[in-house]
């Protein structure tokens, strides 16, 4: 299983690079929500993609060391995992956001959908 390959301390791990972000992505600058930050202005698709995660540059989730961690939002983590092989397992990571919020459409989309053995009309 992909989380064995995470040490035991993650959660502290991450918590610490997402507040030394100040909860902004650093990618694309998008505030992202806090823990305990309500939100019910926010549609499910607009707290999905203000939903910050920790991305391993090198993508090994065994290097830890704080130059290789980085606080994104949901939908740029994606953009760095979408079109390589590293630490995802399927599913993890499959939400199909621009960094605006909307939903992915165009070449992208069709190629990610192919991948996945559906298709989509062309535009």
């Amino acid at each position: 299983m992909y989380r064995d390959r995470y040490p035991d301390n993650w959660p502290e791990l991450s918590a610490a690079v997402k507040e030394a972000a100040g909860w902004r992505c650093r990618k694309c600058g998008r505030q992202c929500i806090k823990p305990g930050e309500e939100t019910p202005h926010l549609s499910a698709k607009e707290r999905k993609s203000r939903t910050m995660n920790v991305h391993h540059r090198n993508f090994k989730p065994e290097d830890n060391r704080p130059e290789n961690l980085v606080a994104l939002c949901a939908g740029c983590h994606l953009g760095y995992h979408q079109y390589r092989r590293g630490n995802v397992a399927p599913g993890q990571l499959s939400l199909c956001l621009t960094p605006d919020g909307g939903e992915e459409t165009g070449r992208g989309a069709r190629m990610r959908e192919n991948m996945r053995g559906g298709s989509r009309d062309a535009e």
